[in-house]
């Protein structure tokens, strides 16, 4: 039976969704989106600026990973902190990772001033926050095994113990199984099999 670990999960979320700020006649559209990689961010943003190519700035944040640990802010031509570290701020102060969000700036004719871009692109992107879908998301790691033949049973039943999902294996005299399990229960499996004669944990990869 596999264990419950609070120190693996994080938030997310599950769509697409979008919001809107209007300050003295400029539009801020905001776009959120459940990503996992750059290059997602990348396709994103060239989609957007196909679509809304008669906008000002699309300026945007995100999130990457189990703690966020992969991040970038982007002010897209306005001025320096007044677009993106908003739109991040709002990512941190509601813990969201794996996510992106677009703020497309239409201009009204009037300049905010930075205390009026600052107050448009964080309520902009707080705005599509609300009206998402927040989700749990888990932390895995992905584990390669490398074991003989004989020491089979007793790895598969550590497996199963563990909770550890086998993603797939090659038998011969010398095997060897990818497997992933959540980032809590790691090392306890780890610990216990190494307890057992041959196995070797050649690579672990985080996903």
């Amino acid at each position: 039976m596999s264990e419950i670990y609070a120190s693996d999960s994080y938030k997310s979320i599950s769509k697409h969704s979008s919001g809107v700020h209007r300050e003295l006649g400029s539009k801020f559209l905001s776009f959120a989106f459940p990503v996992s990689t750059e290059r997602e961010v990348k396709d994103i943003i060239s989609a957007l600026k196909k679509e809304f190519f008669d906008a000002s700035h699309y300026c945007y944040a995100y999130r990457l990973g189990f703690g966020g640990e992969t991040w970038r802010a982007n002010d897209d031509g306005e001025p320096s902190s007044s677009a993106g570290r908003p739109i991040l701020g709002q990512l941190l102060s509601n813990d969201l990772s794996d996510i992106l969000i677009v703020v497309i700036r239409y201009f009204g004719g009037t300049k905010l001033g930075i205390p009026g871009l600052i107050r448009s692109y964080k309520n902009a992107a707080a705005d599509a926050i609300n009206n998402s879908e927040i989700v749990t998301k888990i932390s895995c790691e992905e584990l390669v095994l490398n074991f003989d033949y004989t020491s089979m049973d007793q790895v598969m039943r550590q497996l199963k113990s563990h909770g550890a999902e086998i993603i797939n294996q090659m038998s011969d005299n010398r095997c060897t199984i990818n497997i992933k399990i959540r980032k809590g229960g790691l090392n306890k499996l780890s610990e216990a099999l190494t307890t057992i004669e041959g196995v070797v944990l050649e690579e672990v990869t985080k996903l």
